[in-house]
């Protein structure tokens, strides 16, 4: 198992920025407002060939008057309880402060290796200033910038010193589920109930996740990656700075993922927000799963097959998307989701053989032959699946500016009616025989 490294320090010093550096890409939210990172985020990496994972926390405040601040203490406590060993970063610019002082208590009394780190020491004069942090008594304190890359190498070769060398090996393919949805619905609570306990923080204030939260964990002997992400509002209810960074990020999990959940609210059907996601995730080609939460608030007062029937009605334009029904805050259906989201990762992978592809387009075209248009008659001559995950078929045809967009739908549901693709979109394109 890959040595835990967790970063460590009072708000806005420069944490998430010391994670991004580490890591070699912009994976946590960088704005110049304290409390930005609320929960812990991991990154595997590779120092020396050595593999090791570290950990973002949020700033740490040590007697919070927040509900969220609380929580945020917690997870960072127990990111401290995990990680064998700790860079407690700290800023030049502001001196050895109480809070540092505070926090460099609770390090010595965690009987855990930290690596004292002094950010923001981008010159000599502020390299020099670094030494007043002997005061806190945690050993040799290290100038570095992590905006400017200065003595990343000697953090990080400071850091190993003390840990197991494990190989690093190139990562295995796993099942990326990204769970998305509007802010609210409980897709925290979801990740926990699936996870069996607390790794992102559940509080009753919208936008309580801000950064897209990765969790690798084993689900019937398989390694899955779960992506907790910020709920996604409509794009003229998007305020500027962090929850403009959310909302990207949410984005972007979506396209990194295999199979999205969408997590909707039993209390108000497939919104037209809901809808937006959707079709955000259909134009990325990722597997969806709709999933109705808090269904233990209306399951006594409406009839689900005429609920099912709404929803179908208004997410028309994806028919093959499973749907359904669970409580996470009770754990009711949770075992489904995973099973769902992992069919729907199959199905992204199946291919059809060539030969068995042109018959059933054959026997289609033969069945409901294209429309004319202008006088002219769209010819199908040939499929072949150019790909999978997605599910990629290309249609050589005599003219492919012939084709209308019914048609085109017509074919995607012969497709489906012979091969499955349960959840899964499926990407058509057109060329005139000929075309690379």
């Amino acid at each position: 198992m890959k040595p835990i490294v967790a970063i460590v320090g009072r708000p806005n010093v420069g944490k998430s920025t010391l994670f991004n550096r580490l890591v070699g890409k912009r994976v946590a939210i960088i704005e110049d407002e304290p409390g930005t990172t609320r929960d812990r985020l991991y990154a595997d990496i590779a120092w020396r060939e050595s593999a090791l994972t570290i950990v973002d926390t949020g700033g740490l405040l040590l007697a919070p008057n927040s509900d969220i601040g609380q929580r945020v203490k917690k997870q960072v406590e127990a990111a401290i309880d995990e990680a064998d060993a700790i860079i407690f970063l700290v800023d030049v610019l502001d001196g050895v402060t109480i809070m540092d002082k505070e926090i460099a208590e609770m390090l010595r009394r965690s009987d855990k290796p930290v690596m004292l780190a002094v950010n923001k020491a981008d010159n000599e004069r502020r390299s020099y200033e670094a030494s007043q942090f002997y005061e806190l008594a945690l050993g040799d304190p290290l100038p570095i910038s992590a905006y400017h890359d200065i003595g990343i190498d000697e953090l990080l070769d400071r850091v190993m010193e003390g840990l197991p060398y494990i190989p690093h090996e190139e990562e295995q393919e796993m099942m990326k589920v990204a769970i998305v949805g509007r802010p609210n619905v409980g897709k925290s609570m979801l990740l926990n109930a699936i996870l069996g306990k607390e790794r992102a923080i559940v509080a009753d204030t919208p936008g309580t996740t801000r950064d897209a939260i990765d969790t690798i964990f084993e689900y019937n002997g398989e390694r899955m990656l779960l992506i907790d992400t910020a709920g996604i509002r409509r794009r003229g209810r998007i305020e500027g700075g962090i929850e403009r960074y959310s909302v990207e990020r949410a984005l972007r999990a979506i396209d990194r993922a295999d199979v999205a959940l969408l997590l909707t609210e039993a209390t108000e059907p497939l919104t037209a927000q809901d809808a937006h996601i959707a079709g955000y995730i259909q134009q990325a080609f990722r597997g969806m799963v709709l999933v109705v939460n808090k269904w233990d608030l209306v399951e006594e007062m409406v009839d689900r097959a005429q609920y099912t029937r709404e929803i179908r009605q208004r997410l028309k334009f994806m028919p093959y998307v499973p749907i359904l029904y669970i409580s996470a805050k009770f754990g009711k259906g949770i075992e489904n989701v995973l099973a769902a989201a992992r069919e729907i990762f199959e199905e992204r992978k199946k291919r059809v053989p060539t030969a068995l592809l042109n018959s059933v387009v054959r026997d289609a075209v033969a069945a409901h032959a294209p429309p004319s248009v202008g006088g002219k008659k769209l010819k199908v001559l040939y499929a072949t699946q150019a790909e999978s995950s997605p599910p990629t078929f290309i249609f050589f045809v005599n003219d492919a500016t012939l084709v209308h967009f019914s048609y085109q739908r017509y074919l995607e549901n012969r497709l489906r009616q012979s091969f499955g693709f349960k959840g899964a979109p499926l990407r058509l394109i057109f060329k005139r025989r000929g075309e690379e």
